[in-house]
This record gives structure tokens, sequence and C-alpha cells, in this order.
């Protein structure tokens, strides 16, 4: 027993080690770790303020004058977002901000909250990043239950601040009108932005589950080992000198870990606080932009919009279009690879586990629906409902992922099933012969119809399929001879017309009987939160 238990330890310890090797190879190549005493330094830096506020300081040692973002107000170089996350620093912790502290950010993407996210990790507070399509009663909510000291928001959101405690120190990051005194701007206008003491440990984030069931769970993210950046370079090409426009929201996980990426590269990267698609494009081509980082729906956003208007634009400069948040429909992924070549990266993962797997452009070719294989660092195992690991091509299983970016519990003390040390993602899925993952569903969505498991992704993908169909989402509702029945729900593309009878139809002559939609209905579009993750609870029977 005790030679065994040995055994085991040494084959973990082996397998540490050559992750650790293999992940210190990665940052390599990405040019993260091409000299020893800058790898030390940004070390020091990250073990001191945490990631964000790390890079930015490496960023300002290693380049000051280097460009590094963009946004409508112009531009800003690392040594001016040092000096700017000082400034504001120093402010803050002149009125009580500080180690411990949750600031809460209810931001578009800008400067001021690139500025926010670094001064709270040289601070060592916790930043509560917001969704900013939240109502007034989930901010209440969850302002109330992670504690938050100060709110830092956008103008355009003050009619929301209502619900929140008048106890809540607050601060404008972005005005449409006349800066007040108080403002973000203002304070950093009127601080010393000299360096800082280190806090006695680095701020973290607080990310947000995407609440499509209720309120949304709170997720921390903690310091994390350097070489956690490899699982997000390993399978995706990103490299220095790549300009990158950050289309999709940074309040989530996807923003945020391709950011901070392009920080820790001395990128640079262009905002925008409103995502449009033909925008988009006009700032890939105007600023060279090797990557374009979006959700889903921005992407099929971007190729609705026809030859006419994509030609207009060119974006031959991209290398890399990075998407995550909710599952790409495949026509979206080969329309995409069509128009704009071979460079579409599709990560699977959730704010929990943060990376399982990435499908490559010569993934999605083989299959659009893939989700990849998983980088290095990452663990993906399939359990059946005994907990019993999935090994067999084909079969579906619970997917679980370990990592070293995986959480370690919500803010509440509740955590996800874990079992072998791996993470549930809450989604089923299957391994095909060649190791590519593919997303069956989520666990809680599979419905039982006459005694059948149907898993409602399934129909959606193939409804997604026809040229006729924009989107659509298939949820399962409550029948008295079945016990749960299919109801679809679509919407047509531009000029398009459907009928109720030609959808059922179509999945009946490529389904089984019983994964056919009893019901169908036609939408103008379906809701969806700002990341474009579906809202099913919206989908009524």
């Amino acid at each position: 027993m005790i030679l065994t238990h040995a055994k085991k330890a040494v084959s973990k310890a082996a397998s540490k080690a050559t992750v650790a090797v293999q992940s210190a190879a990665v940052l390599y190549r990405a040019g993260l770790a091409d000299r020893p005493d800058d790898s030390i330094r940004s070390l020091l830096a990250v073990h001191k303020v945490g990631p964000f506020a790390g890079v930015i300081s490496i960023g300002a040692h290693r380049n000051p004058n280097a460009v590094a973002i963009v946004d409508e107000l112009g531009e800003l170089t690392y040594g001016q977002v040092e000096r700017r996350s000082n400034a504001l620093a120093r402010a803050w912790s002149q009125r009580g901000i500080g180690a411990g502290t949750v600031v809460a950010a209810l931001c578009r993407d800008h400067r001021g909250l690139v500025t926010t996210m670094a001064a709270t990790g040289k601070l060592g507070a916790r930043l509560l990043l917001l969704n900013t399509g939240f109502a007034k009663p989930q901010l209440a909510d969850v302002a109330r239950r992670e504690q938050v000291s100060l709110l830092v928001y956008d103008e355009e959101f003050t009619e929301l601040l209502d619900a929140v405690d008048p106890d809540v120190e607050r601060c404008l990051a972005w005005v449409d009108t006349e800066r007040p005194a108080d403002s973000l701007e203002s304070l950093v206008a009127a601080t010393d932005g000299a360096p800082v003491p280190a806090p006695e440990r680095p701020g973290g984030f607080i990310l947000l589950t995407s609440g499509t069931t209720g309120t949304p769970k709170g997720a921390p993210r903690e310091k994390t080992s350097p070489l956690s950046s490899a699982q997000l370079l390993d399978r995706v090409p990103l490299r220095r000198d790549y300009p990158m426009h950050m289309a999709a929201p940074m309040f989530h996980g996807t923003g945020l870990s391709q950011v901070l990426l392009a920080f820790a590269l001395g990128n640079k990267v262009v905002l925008r606080r409103r995502f449009d698609p033909e925008e988009a494009l006009r700032v890939v081509a105007e600023h060279r932009c090797a990557v374009l980082v979006v959700v889903p729906t921005m992407l099929q956003r971007i190729i609705d919009l026809g030859p006419e208007v994509l030609g207009k634009y060119d974006t031959s400069s991209l290398r890399i279009i990075f998407a995550a948040g909710s599952a790409i429909p495949r026509d979206v992924v080969t329309r995409t690879m069509d128009i704009f070549g071979d460079v579409l990266y599709n990560l699977y993962g959730s704010t929990e586990v943060a990376v399982a797997t990435v499908a490559t452009p010569e993934d999605l070719r083989i299959d659009p629906s893939t989700a990849g294989k998983p980088p290095v660092g990452c663990q993906v195992r399939l359990y059946d409902n005994n907990d019993a690991e999935v090994t067999e091509p084909g079969s579906v299983g619970r997917i679980f992922v370990g990592s070293g970016l995986s959480f370690s519990g919500y803010t509440d003390g509740r955590n996800k099933d874990i079992i072998d040390g791996l993470l549930s993602t809450g989604d089923v899925g299957h391994f095909d012969e060649n190791g590519l993952l593919f997303v069956d569903g989520r666990d809680d969505d599979m419905i039982v119809s006459g005694g059948e498991n149907v898993y409602p992704l399934e129909v959606e993908n193939l409804l997604a399929d026809r040229e006729d169909v924009l989107e659509a989402a298939v949820v399962g509702v409550p029948d008295e001879e079945f016990g749960q029945r299919l109801k679809a729900f679509v919407v047509l593309a531009d000029g398009a017309e459907a009928e109720a009878e030609d959808i059922k139809a179509y999945v009946k002559a490529n389904l089984a009987r019983y994964k056919v939609p009893r019901d169908v209905e036609f939408l103008d579009e379906l809701p969806r939160n700002a990341t474009g993750k579906l809202l099913r609870d919206k989908l009524t029977g």
C-alpha cells in the first residue's frame, strides 16, 4: 500500500515537471520568456501586484513609449498607463481602499477600466467585474453579497446605482459630459504618479458566472503560476508585435485573459466602448490588427454584413480570430474561415474552469462543431452518472477539467462537482477517435422524451446549418404523454420564409423521430446576455 502511494506520488511529480517544461517552451516560443533577466523581473512583478498590474509594470519598464491601448480618447503608452494606475492607487489608498477591499467595476472597454484593473492590483484589492447588461436587482444582489466598498462606473449606468447601498462609494470612470471633480480621470490628474509601495499580497479578480438561470455567482481569480499562461498560448499562436482589437467585453473571462496576454507581450490593444460590426472591420484595417477577440454573436454579425461591406476593408493582417463564451454555429465557423482564411480559434471553457480545450483552424476544418483538444497543462476527462471514467470514442459523458487556472470555489462557499481533482463544466460531450472533444449540451438541458434522452444542442446545430435559418434555440417543455417534448425557437435569415412544418420535416429527415420538435416558434431574435450567451429561461413554452 505504501509502495503504491509512493509510486503514485512520484508519477504525479514527474507529470508536473513535464508540464512545467512544456509550458516554459510554449512561453519561449510566444516571446514571453526569451531573456532570463526579463523573466525574473516579470515573475517578481506578478508576485508583488498580481498578473494584470505586473504586466503593465513590465511593459512600462521594457518599452515605456510603446502604445498600450487605443480608445475613443486616443492612445496611451505603457508608461502612461503605469503612471495613471500608480496615481489612482495612491488616491484610493488615501480614501481607505486597500488589501481585502472589494472594488466593483461597471464599465465598458476603455482606459478607465484598464487603469482600475492595474490600480486595484497595486492596492491588494479585489476587483469585481460586473456585467454591463445587469438590471437593478442583479446589481444590488451582487454588490451586497460581495461586500463592495467602491463602485467604479460609466455615466450611462448612473440610474442603476439607485439600487446599491448608499454607503458604497462611487467613482465615475467614463463621462459623456463635463468631468466632475471626483471622477477617475480627475483623481488621476490630481495625484502623483510615482511608484506606490507593494501591498502585503497582490489583488485579484472576481469574475461572475453568466447568471442565465438566476443571480450570477462570484468566481475568484487569485494569483496563479505564470506558467499557466501557456494554456492560452499553446494552441493559439499569439506573438509579440500582434496588435489586437478587443471587441469582446473585458468583464468576461475571454476578454480579460486575452488583453492580459496582449499586455504581457507588450502589444497594442484597440478598445471600443460599444461593438459595431463594421467599426470592428475598420479598426482591424486601420491598425493592421493581427488579432480580433470576439464572442460568437459578434462574429456572426460581422460575417452577416455581406460581401459589399466586407470588401471595403483590408483585413489581410488578421492572423487570429479568437472566439469564446458560447458555442459557434457550424455555418458561422465555415463562413468565417471562407471569408478570412484559416485564422479562427475557438476556446471552450467556463468561468470556473477557465480553459478546457481549443479548436484550431485545422480542427475546425475537420469538423466545424468540435471544441478541439486540451492545451498543455489541461486535463479533460468524461465521467458517467456513476462517476466512472468514459473512454470509448463516441460515448457521451459529463465533462470534467483540471488546470492551474481552475477556480477554488465560489465566493459564497459553494463549488462545482469534483472527481479525481477535476472540476465539472456542467456540460456533457464525447471524444472522437482523433481525440477531438465535442460538446453535446448542458447536463441539465437534457430532456427525457418518451424514455429517450435528448440533448437540444444537436437539434440546434442541425437547424443552424440551414441557409434560411440565422439562429435557433431548442428547449424542453412539459408534455402530458411523453413527459417532455422539444420546442424550437427559430430566427430566419433576412428575406427567408419558412413554415413550422418545413422545420419539423428537416429534422425528421436528419435525426431520430423523438428528436423532432413538436412545436416551432419564429422570433425576430433570440434573448442573449452581453456576452452572447443564450438566456434559455427567457424562452417560454
